[in-house]
């Protein structure tokens, strides 16, 4: 026992090392997760913003001289294919290369944004640039939020998901009465859903990150990750927008 020495010794330091890899490796992942998002996020604005200013939107919509528009059979096509592609990605991305999802990613950000060009018939440019920088601001601050907290966010998780769930039955209701009550309350109850997914969406994403992953399982994991928090960014917008955006009949 004279001999023990409680000096730490050469495992600490290898033991601090890990901690640096794995905190490096969170770090890259990320990075990764949101680049992906970012360049998802450009592809749909780039795409929705020339579907309006070009000859495409007749391939979509049928758009009249008040500024009313209707969609033509290919615009619910492009409609309904990302619903589609969702669940492609999320049912198959355990076969799929890296490339392939990316590909479809790219796709359903394409496809998302044919898909939401109306809003530039509906609402002011300034008002959706306003809201955009809005919904960038609040995302981020939630998201940072979600990646640095140290309270478990996983069981509002039910919560989050239940409140989603009636946001889309509400607006499916809502469809046939076209209540203003009904819209204001289901966009409020929509940006609180959202901006709680945007954090426990962050926090789950940190988590599932491993140091262990091979580059194939880490960068499926960047892909979802980065669909889930695109899906996120995309409805606080929407939600913001119907709040604060300033439509062209006004």
């Amino acid at each position: 026992m004279a001999n023990y020495d409680n000096r730490p010794g050469s495992g600490t330091v290898y033991a601090r090392g890990a901690v640096d890899v794995v905190d490096q490796g969170l770090r890259a992942h990320m990075l990764r997760v949101y680049n992906y998002m970012a360049i998802g996020l450009v592809v749909t604005g780039g795409v929705a913003w020339t579907v309006v200013n070009t000859s495409l939107i007749n391939l979509f919509f049928t758009v009249d001289p008040t500024g009313g528009y209707g969609m033509s059979a290919l615009g619910w096509v492009a409609l309904l294919a990302p619903l589609a592609l969702v669940f492609a990605l999320s049912a198959g991305i355990g076969r799929m290369s890296v490339g392939t999802a990316q590909a479809v990613f790219w796709a359903y950000a394409a496809l998302m944004g044919v898909s939401l060009a109306p809003i530039f018939l509906i609402y002011t440019g300034a008002s959706i640039a306003r809201v955009f920088f809005i919904s960038a601001a609040s995302f981020g601050a939630l998201s940072l939020w979600g990646y640095t907290t140290s309270r478990d966010l996983s069981g509002y998780g039910s919560f989050l998901f239940m409140g989603l769930i009636g946001v889309v039955v509400a607006s499916l209701i809502n469809l046939f009465f076209a209540s203003s009550a009904l819209t204001f309350a289901i966009t409020i109850i929509g940006v609180l859903v959202f901006a709680g997914l945007t954090a426990y969406d962050t926090q789950k994403i940190k988590e599932m990150y491993t140091v262990n992953d091979d580059g194939t399982v880490a960068g499926r994991k960047a892909i979802m990750g980065a669909l889930s928090l695109y899906l996120d960014f995309i409805n606080l917008f929407l939600m913001l927008l119907r709040l604060f955006g300033n439509t062209r009949s006004n």
